[in-house]
């Protein structure tokens, strides 16, 4: 089993918010498809021998800026050159896109799952962000895609909007539940260096909220979509019975994928590695044949510790048999100190030799993991 990610390095204009790799200059899209095209024939042996793709996923950026046209091309040479036995084609989209012409055409050449990027149905939330859609196509974009025959739906919202009240969030909650999309991926709103934002911050035009504040936001959400029949299988991410995001999961449990595009990230099991983050560098590289592709040695311990980070975010937790059998670490004893006192604290919980973490916990992962680390 394996995935591959494909990076599309644009967007019609900046989030205040984001720091991923992107370009606003859309002239040299058709290039970038041919490389993009390039670097899959080029990298046709990183993934383990005699592995099967399970999982497509067009991220970025905004892929929902390509055409069709391109799409296909993308998707023609993965099939020609890859060992296909696919679960989900996902694609990410903005709701300024969803137009009908446009779901039919994504719905037509195969794509199944759709990941929106919503953030907020409020109008003034959106404008602060500076997304590109407006309230009303928020609310519009999830009938839309159903409408197209899209059943494998995602939206993405923001929490932690600095606020006198937490009014405007439950609203956002609350639309998302009547929306009902069948997963949910939230993520706190967090000051990045070299984004507008960061900017704001260092001069003094923006306070972001509290720790505590967008911890009691956490809360509710976590409250609301419980409530409603969602499950948080990772910590950012809710969805409701087989409608759990296959290509994500994978991630957090460790499954090799390949990463195609500017700044896209890979793993072959072994080794981490990205590709170099600028548009211009990467298709020099990839048209001189020389690829644009880094290494990131890792050593056992790195991967154990990694394990360990990403299988505390999810339900399924760290196994503890496979610490032993994979790296012959027995963490109950070596970290029996810190196991106890986190148990004793309500933060982390054992049974049939998986380690997870608590609802309690759930507030604190990374600096749990940070912990246990070995």
């Amino acid at each position: 089993m394996a995935g591959i990610y494909i990076h599309i390095p644009y967007c019609k204009q900046a989030c205040h918010y984001c720091d991923f790799h992107f370009s606003t200059n859309l002239s040299y899209m058709d290039d970038m498809v041919r490389m993009i095209n390039m670097e899959l024939i080029q990298r046709v042996d990183y993934l383990p021998a005699g592995q099967s793709i399970h999982t497509i996923y067009f991220g970025g950026g905004t892929p929902s800026l390509l055409s069709t046209k391109h799409l296909e091309s993308i998707l023609g040479t993965i099939a020609k050159h890859y060992k296909i036995d696919l679960l989900e084609l996902t694609i990410e989209t903005n709701p300024d896109d969803l137009k009908k012409e446009k779901l039919l055409a994504l719905k037509s050449i195969g794509f199944d799952r759709m990941s929106i990027g919503i953030q907020s149905f409020q109008e003034e939330i959106l404008e602060f962000y500076n997304r590109a859609h407006t309230a009303e196509e928020s609310l519009n974009a999830i009938d839309l895609a159903k409408e197209a025959g899209f059943q494998k739906l995602s939206i993405d919202l923001i929490y932690g909007f600095p606020s006198a009240t937490h009014n405007s969030w439950e609203k956002d909650l609350s639309q998302a539940l009547l929306l009902d999309p069948g997963h949910i991926s939230s993520y706190c709103l967090t000051v990045e260096p070299k984004t507008a934002l960061g900017t704001w911050v260092e001069k003094g035009k923006f306070e972001p909220a509290t720790d505590e504040f967008a911890a009691i936001q956490f809360e509710m959400m976590l409250e609301k979509l419980t409530a409603s029949g969602y499950i948080q299988y990772e910590i950012s991410n809710f969805g409701k019975e087989g409608n759990f995001a296959v290509h994500n999961t994978n991630y957090w449990k460790g499954v090799p994928y390949l990463g195609i595009g500017p700044s896209a990230h890979s793993f072959d099991g072994s080794n981490r590695g990205a590709n170099v983050s600028s548009n211009h560098a990467y298709i020099t590289a990839i048209k001189s044949g020389r690829g644009a592709f880094a290494v990131e040695e890792m050593n056992e311990e790195d991967l154990l510790n990694e394990y360990i980070l990403t299988g505390l975010r999810t339900i399924w937790g760290v196994d503890l048999r496979l610490l032993m059998l994979k790296y012959k670490v027995d963490l109950l004893s070596l970290k029996k100190d810190m196991v106890d006192q986190l148990e004793r604290e309500g933060m982390i919980h054992i049974e049939s030799q998986a380690l997870t973490l608590t609802k309690k916990g759930r507030l604190l992962a990374d600096s749990i993991a940070s912990a246990l680390f070995i």
